[in-house]
């Protein structure tokens, strides 16, 4: 009787992704540059033996960068930052074999203070249809 009480708490603790075998690990970064004074998200994604993508946190991979520090998954860049790239890598903890560098440049040109007014990117009438030739 108390093994059918069991088996619906075996089913609801299953192994997280860090304790799933991982084959190879990559960066699928959201953007192409680092921003001064934010926290850059750092996206790295697990490949397992089905073939299937998985994200990963800090609890699965061991982050370390050539310049400023991490919080979690997050790179943090302070406004005052010099440097026009930083090398990131990230390490599979249960195997540290497994793992990838990369290169992510500053982002240098500044961000507009105020987007330009919406009637710039609307135009006004229906477009002309082509003729089929």
């Amino acid at each position: 009787m108390k093994g059918i009480f069991l088996l619906p708490l075996v089913l609801f603790f299953s192994p997280s992704v860090s304790s799933q075998k991982i084959d190879s690990i990559a960066f699928h970064l959201y953007t192409d540059s680092l921003k001064k004074g934010q926290h850059n998200y750092i996206n790295v994604d697990g490949k397992s033996p089905n073939g299937q993508w998985q994200p990963l946190t800090s609890n699965d991979i061991r982050f370390s960068s050539s310049a400023c520090e991490f919080q979690g998954n997050e790179l943090i860049v302070p406004p005052d930052f010099k440097g026009q790239k930083i090398k990131v890598r990230a390490e599979l903890k249960t195997n540290p074999v497994i793992w990838k560098e990369i290169t992510i440049w500053i982002k240098t040109i500044p961000d507009p203070d105020s987007l330009p007014p919406l009637d710039q990117y609307i135009k006004t009438g229906s477009p002309k249809k082509r003729k089929k030739n």
